[in-house]
Order: C-alpha cells, then sequence, then structure tokens
C-alpha cells in the first residue's frame, strides 16, 4: 500500500484594513472622548472642569475633523462610501456606522462651535493677528445655555451611537476569534477614554498651564481610574481564556503565537500601562511623559488588535505576514495623518489663543 502525501500550502493574503484605519479608529475615539471630556465643564458648569474643558472642545475638534479623511482614504476613493447610502444594509455595522458617523460628527461641530462662542469673541476684542477672522465666526449674541445643552444632547447621542458602531464592528466579525469577543468594544472605549485625557495633558504642556494642577489634575484622576480599568478587563479576558470557561478567548489566546513579535508587543504594551498607572499614581505633575506614554499605549494597542488581527490566518498552515510600507498607505499616511491634526491644530488656536485658557491657581 503506498503512502500518501499530503502537501499543506500557505498562500499569503493581503491585509484588508490597512495602517488608514488604525488611524481613523485611533482619532475617532480620541475625538468622541474629548467630547465627554468636555460635558462637565460647559454643559454642567464643574468650576474644576472649566479650563479642561476647552482643553477637550480643541482636542474634540482636532480628531473630529480629520478621523473622516482616514476613513476615506481607507476605502481609497469617496465612492466606496457612498456605496454605504445607495445599498444600505441593515445587517452591517459598517452600513449603520456611515449613518451614526455623519450624525455624530455634524452635532459635534455645532455644539464645538456655540462652546467656543465665548472664547472666539475674546479673541476677536483682542485685536492679533487672526481676531477679523474670528471675529467673522463669532455671533453677535451669544448663544443660550438651553442651545448649546440641546446641541450637546444631540452629540451625546451621536458618540454613544459611535461608540457602539466602532466596537461592533470589529467584534462581530466570527471568523477571527481575536476579535470577535466581549473585551474588544470595552477595550475601546476605555482606551479611548484614557488617549483623550492624555491628549489633552499634551497639549496642555505646550501652554503657560503646565504646571498648574488645577488643569492636569482631571486628566490625570481619568488617565489613572481608565488605565485600571484596562487592567481589570485584560485580566478577566486572561482569567477566562486559561481557565477553559470561554473556549472563544481561549483560541484566541493561541491564535496570538501567529502575530510576529507578538511576544514584544504584549510586554512592551503591559509594561507601558503598569509605567502610566505608576505615573499617574506617584507622578501626577509629569504631564507631559503621562501624556506620551498612554496615548502611545492606545495607539499601540490598534495596531495590534487591527494590524497584528490580520496576520492570524483564517485558513492556511502559517501566519499572514505584513511589513509596514513607506508610501501613502504605510507610514507615510500615517505621518500625513498626524500633520493634519497638528495644522487643524494650529488652525483652532490661532483664531482661540491658548493663553485664554490661563486659570489662576487657588
Amino acid at each position: 500500500m503506498e503512502a500518501q502525501i499530503i502537501e499543506t500550502l500557505n498562500i499569503t493574503h493581503k491585509v484588508g484594513w490597512l495602517p488608514w484605519a488604525v488611524q481613523y479608529f485611533f482619532l475617532i475615539g480620541i475625538c468622541y472622548c474629548s467630547f465627554l471630556l468636555s460635558l462637565p465643564g460647559v454643559v454642567f458648569k464643574k468650576s474644576e472642569w472649566k479650563v479642561p474643558s476647552n482643553y477637550a472642545l480643541i482636542m474634540m475638534l482636532t480628531c473630529g475633523l480629520i478621523a473622516p479623511v482616514a476613513l476615506l482614504a481607507d476605502l481609497h476613493q469617496p465612492g466606496r462610501f457612498l456605496n454605504f447610502y445607495l445599498h444600505f444594509q441593515t445587517t452591517s455595522w459598517m452600513s449603520w456606522g456611515s449613518i451614526f458617523l455623519v450624525f455624530y460628527i455634524a452635532w459635534m461641530v455645532a455644539y464645538g462651535f456655540l462652546a467656543l462662542q465665548p472664547l472666539l469673541k475674546e479673541s476677536a476684542a483682542s485685536n492679533h493677528r487672526y481676531s477679523k477672522i474670528a471675529g467673522f465666526l463669532a455671533l453677535r449674541n451669544q448663544p443660550a445655555h438651553g442651545l448649546i445643552k440641546l446641541t450637546a444632547l444631540f452629540a451625546f447621542i451621536g458618540a454613544v451611537l459611535v461608540m457602539v458602531y466602532t466596537g461592533m464592528e470589529v467584534a462581530v466579525i466570527k471568523a477571527r476569534p481575536m476579535w470577535n469577543n466581549f473585551a474588544v468594544p470595552i477595550q475601546f472605549a476605555l482606551t479611548a477614554m484614557a488617549g483623550a485625557a492624555g491628549a489633552a495633558l499634551i497639549l496642555n504642556f505646550f501652554t503657560a498651564n503646565r504646571r498648574n494642577k488645577a488643569v492636569t489634575t482631571p486628566f490625570v484622576k481619568v488617565i489613572f481610574w481608565t488605565q485600571l480599568a484596562i487592567v481589570v478587563v485584560g485580566g478577566i479576558w486572561l482569567l477566562l481564556g486559561f481557565s477553559g470557561l470561554s473556549p472563544k478567548i481561549g483560541k484566541a489566546m493561541n491564535l496570538l503565537t501567529f502575530i510576529n513579535q507578538w511576544e514584544l508587543f504584549t510586554v512592551v504594551g503591559v509594561s507601558i500601562i503598569f509605567a502610566t498607572l505608576l505615573l499617574a499614581w506617584r507622578f501626577p505633575g509629569n504631564g507631559l511623559l503621562l501624556g506620551l506614554s498612554t496615548v502611545i499605549t492606545v495607539w499601540m494597542f490598534r495596531w495590534t488588535v487591527f494590524m497584528g488581527g490580520q496576520e492570524i490566518p483564517k485558513t492556511g498552515a502559517g501566519s499572514y505576514s505584513y511589513s509596514l510600507p513607506w508610501g501613502p498607505d504605510g507610514l507615510l499616511g500615517i505621518v500625513g495623518t498626524i500633520g493634519l491634526c497638528v495644522f487643524v491644530y494650529i488652525v483652532l488656536t490661532s483664531l482661540v489663543p491658548l493663553k485664554q485658557f490661563e486659570l489662576e491657581e487657588n
């Protein structure tokens, strides 16, 4: 009887979601969480959040205006985005997301415009280089607080919808056990909140308020508690996987070995999380280092989930290797997105100079 020879072949597939998707999920997460961080000072008038909420407004508008650009770039052409409306699928989170995103961005911009009116009016009266443009954007009469609350309400509904769709869009993919579990949407939301606070700390460092604890303390508290929650959720995920209580998570853990250098990513990521916790607890005054470590961790998490997750094969004998290209679909795209954010930030802070956010320490 002749022995049968079975030859196993592995076909390498290109990744479907490029680094543009990482940038989109990173920026939109910071956007909707920055919106949430603006509410205590703008809507609820909490004195300790008056200035921090202004920083959150700047981050909200900066990331919110650029996130859709990254999304369109990942789709490669605007026509693909239009197809979501021409061929709407009620069972597709992407189709629903095309509606949720537009709804949120529209109300977010309206809310930000109204919330910044007092600062625009002050800027118009200060006679600086761009005061005429600020005066053009400033309304003759200040908007009623009730109108701001109404736009904030609709923006809040949109923010929650975007938060849900961005998590579920990944978690519903059953072919990828690493994504198809309860922890992904929760970790997306928690890390986005930490990233929003971290980005605000970085913004704050480059202003006269960088040594003012009244400005940094609220953001440091947000980072501490979100990082702690991230550790707890991650611990539950590991416990369910190692104990066998969740076969789905156990399978996802076994497949992690297909990700190139997954051990290095895991060690570095966990180390940064605990270092950030220690900084927020013992050295809260180091805003720049705390903000950078938080933002880097948030970005690394999304890179590992999206790009690392796509290296895990759906079928085949080996992993799908991915190397970051230099062009628009790789490093240039990442740098370009950051450049666009810097540009929007410069425009916003030229119209509303950050020195207007100064707050006297008690």
